[in-house]
């Protein structure tokens, strides 16, 4: 099951991240980079959250954060 953050709620998710887990954005997005190469979001998402002991809130978080600045560096 796939989970759908408002927007409030994501940016909220995301600025909490590193307090919550001790480690910064970027610091995630290079673990997502050098994961496993899943093609879908909530393959990376469980996969984040099995891996490192995160929530799925806080992993789908992440892993939407780095598709959406994924695709700004595109353009």
């Amino acid at each position: 099951m796939s989970l759908n953050h408002s927007p409030e709620t994501h940016r909220n998710l995301i600025e909490r991240i590193p307090t919550v887990t001790g480690r910064d954005i970027t610091e995630w997005f290079t673990a997502i980079e050098n994961g496993p190469a899943f093609l879908r979001c909530d393959e990376r998402s469980n996969w984040l959250a099995d891996e490192h002991g995160i929530s799925h809130g806080y992993a789908t978080a992440l892993v939407r954060e780095h598709e959406r600045t994924r695709r700004q560096r595109h353009y």
